[in-house]
């Protein structure tokens, strides 16, 4: 997969931002990981979601990368519910 396979005209301009840093992250497995995530996901994410996601996406790719592989531990503030899902997404993709 090279990038988004759904359509930005449905959405509002805040989702268009998210889903379009979701998949320009700058390492590549965190645009799979997270681009794969905004797919499925953006438009079902309560406000609240989304500003979690936002805040999670601020991290280092190298950081993520290594919550999200289980290398190293969550710190506590991006320890949240979307970092939980982003990660059973993830795992459901992989499966």
């Amino acid at each position: 997969m090279t990038g988004s396979s759904r359509t930005t005209a449905d959405l509002q301009p805040r989702l268009r931002k998210i889903l379009y840093r979701s998949w320009h992250r700058g390492m590549r497995e965190m645009d799979l990981i997270l681009g794969q995530f905004a797919d499925a996901h953006i438009d079902t994410l309560s406000d609240d979601e989304l500003d979690q996601y936002e805040a999670l996406m601020e991290a280092l790719d190298r950081d993520l990368l290594k919550w999200v592989t289980g290398e190293a531990d969550v710190p506590a503030e991006f320890d949240t519910p979307i970092f939980r899902k982003v990660v059973a997404s993830r795992n459901n993709i992989s499966s």
